[in-house]
């Protein structure tokens, strides 16, 4: 495994899409590393392991997940040739984040790797590499890989992160409504699951998706009735109110409309009421605020 990671780090690293290199250039020298990279990867393709250690410098070296360094030519050109033996049909793919040429002989490249292989499943790490350039030729002179950290929309939501936890309807009696809030795909999604009881019984709920929209630079959710029904919103922050308009398919087909005013009221209350709605483009009356509490 972690020979698999390490090759895949400096393979992918190396692995540049050219689309990708010629929309952020801004340095000639980008293009020189460009071609490198292509050269590499036909080196690499080949298995030819002394070919692929001479990319690097005399004393280059890699640091891999496990912070254990493999330092010089022999040594690489030792790692690469176990790694070939070990591993057929392994396919390397790459996400750049960054490309710096630092000096006119130093350049740094960032980015998360992935390799996939047919008797294994896909692995991935994040990478930084440092070229220098020696006698007019690039080579590479560090690698250093680290746990791949999947990208979240987590900072863009903490807003909403109050609504962490566990909620109830704040009623002595009757009908109660529940909420359920809670992180889901590395903190891309706030996911609330609902439901409204009457006398203990569940007469309705659903779930909620909760999710940041980069286009809009909005929050935007999506709700699963458990009847079959299903709605879609776009929240609007103003203090601590957020007013969510949506727009709904009931079971029966018919479209509603309507904004949600969800409100803050301190850490453990906060408030929701539909008003503004619209049932088959016909008037409804504003619903009554519903007031929630945490439940410790």
């Amino acid at each position: 495994m972690q020979q698999r990671f390490t090759l895949a780090t400096l393979g992918v690293a190396l692995l540049c899409a050219h689309a990708a290199w010629a929309q952020t250039t801004k340095n000639p020298e980008e293009d020189v590393l460009l071609k490198r990279t292509e050269a590499f990867v036909a080196t690499f393709n080949k298995g030819d392991a002394k070919a692929l250690a001479d990319f690097f410098t005399i004393d280059g070296d890699i640091v891999d997940l496990e912070g254990q360094q493999i330092k010089g030519r022999k040594a690489i050109e030792a790692l690469y040739q176990q790694y070939f033996a070990a591993t057929k049909g392994a396919k390397l793919f790459i996400h750049i984040t960054s490309v710096r040429v630092v000096r006119p002989e130093l350049a740094v490249e960032d980015g998360l790797t992935e390799v996939v292989r047919p008797d294994a499943p896909p692995s991935a790490a994040r990478y930084t590499v440092m070229y220098v350039k020696q006698d007019g030729q690039w080579y590479l002179a560090s690698v250093r890989e680290a746990i791949a950290v999947p990208p979240t929309n987590a900072k863009y939501l903490q807003d909403l992160a109050f609504l962490l936890g566990d909620w109830t309807e704040d009623v002595d009696q009757g009908g109660a409504a529940k909420a359920s809030y809670a992180w889901a795909a590395q903190g891309n999604f706030l996911v609330n699951t609902f439901e409204l009881t009457m006398q203990d019984v569940s007469i309705a709920g659903g779930v909620q998706w909760i999710g940041w929209d980069a286009a809009d630079k909005k929050a935007r959710s999506w709700a699963f009735l458990f009847n079959g029904g299903f709605a879609e919103a776009v929240w609007a922050k103003d203090g601590n109110t957020w007013k969510i308009a949506l727009t709904a398919t009931m079971r029966d087909g018919k479209k509603m409309t309507a904004t949600n005013v969800l409100t803050k009221s301190d850490a453990d209350h906060f408030s929701v009421q539909f008003v503004d709605r619209k049932l088959d483009g016909q008037p409804l009356p504003d619903e009554k605020a519903v007031k929630m509490k945490r439940v410790q």
